[in-house]
């Protein structure tokens, strides 16, 4: 008994090998041929998002692969030969131009809370007071006597006027300030037309169009402790984290599943798959690519033993003994 199980285990593999490559296509068509519906469940896939996918944390590992990857891509010699157009074409700079450009309701808010804000206002009040504090104690300072002359000036223009000079230039500053940021913003509002807008980001493109796209790197730091890409990483997983379990996420993940669903539960697999670039040419390609990994599989000590271990369970079934016995004698 045990001889004739060898040979079938040696006949089994001998078998399984030579059909793996046709094996795995008609398991493809079988499969690409089933109805997705059948199989997985709108609740199967809102499971996988919710208590899966955002349930955990990005591994180490990922994230590492992830920096790597951002890394190579960001310096890598070709950069430093190939344009920013390689990268985006004059035609999509156009088509942006000419819609940020027709928006000019949106555009007006966006000017407004670049330059008309009042946070906008008090930074550039600060700013300049500083600039100016700085400026009079350094030439002040430098100016020797006449300095200690200004300087005791300034002391009695306080005690007569029971004002702080800093605090009269700050308001000073603050109350010109707002009225200039309100100026420039109807000045921006009324020179920025439409066209100037899109001629705007059209010569802007032009000009920086041509530089190879290694500029970029210097908008950017590859030191270990200041790593610019450690950074970026680092700060999307921080809003991930927060994000992921969040009920404002979830429900999002649930609409987007929902409508997903809907759009495809009457596909097959196939058709799924064919969405992503996965047809029979591909499916060909990473069977043949897999074969050998099929061949190892099969060969194994593991397969073997299952093997073995099944057949010897089928012929010590009591009907199976009975049958070989009778057809034995």
């Amino acid at each position: 008994m045990n001889g004739l199980i060898e040979a079938q285990v040696a006949f089994m593999q001998q078998w399984l090998s030579s059909q793996a490559e046709p094996l795995a296509m008609q398991a493809w068509q079988w499969f690409g041929a089933q109805s997705f519906s059948q199989y997985v469940s709108h609740e199967d896939l809102q499971h996988l998002m919710n208590d899966w996918l955002l349930s955990q944390p990005m591994s180490e590992m990922m994230r590492a692969d992830i920096r790597d990857i951002l890394h190579t891509i960001i310096y890598h010699p070709v950069n430093d030969d190939v344009p920013l157009s390689e990268l985006i074409d004059d035609s999509q700079i156009d088509t942006l131009a000419n819609y940020i450009g027709s928006h000019e309701q949106q555009r007006n808010i966006l000017i407004h809370s670049l330059i008309g804000n009042d946070t906008f206002a008090d930074l550039l009040t600060q700013t300049l007071h500083h600039a100016i504090n700085d400026f009079m104690e350094t030439t002040l300072d430098k100016a020797g006597g006449v300095g200690k002359l200004m300087k005791l000036g300034r002391s009695s223009f306080e005690k007569a006027t029971n004002r702080n000079l800093d605090d009269k230039l700050q308001a000073y500053l603050h109350r010109n300030i707002k009225d200039l940021t309100r100026r420039a913003e109807t000045n921006a509002q009324a020179h920025l037309s439409n066209e100037e807008v899109a001629r705007l980001l059209i010569t802007g493109w032009a000009r920086i169009k041509d530089e190879p796209i290694s500029q970029l790197q210097a908008y950017l730091s590859d030191e270990p402790d200041n790593n610019s890409i450690d950074l970026i990483e680092a700060s999307v997983q921080h809003s991930y984290n927060r994000l992921r379990l969040s009920p404002y996420l979830q429900s999002l993940v649930t609409a987007s599943v929902k409508t997903w669903y809907h759009q495809h539960q009457s596909d097959s697999f196939a058709t799924l798959a064919l969405g992503l670039n996965i047809d029979t040419q591909a499916m060909t390609a990473l069977s043949t690519a897999l074969l050998p990994l099929a061949h190892d599989a099969i060969s194994s000590d593991f397969f073997t033993d299952h093997i073995r271990e099944m057949l010897h369970a089928f012929y010590a079934q009591p009907d199976i003994k009975q049958s070989l016995t009778s057809g034995i004698s």
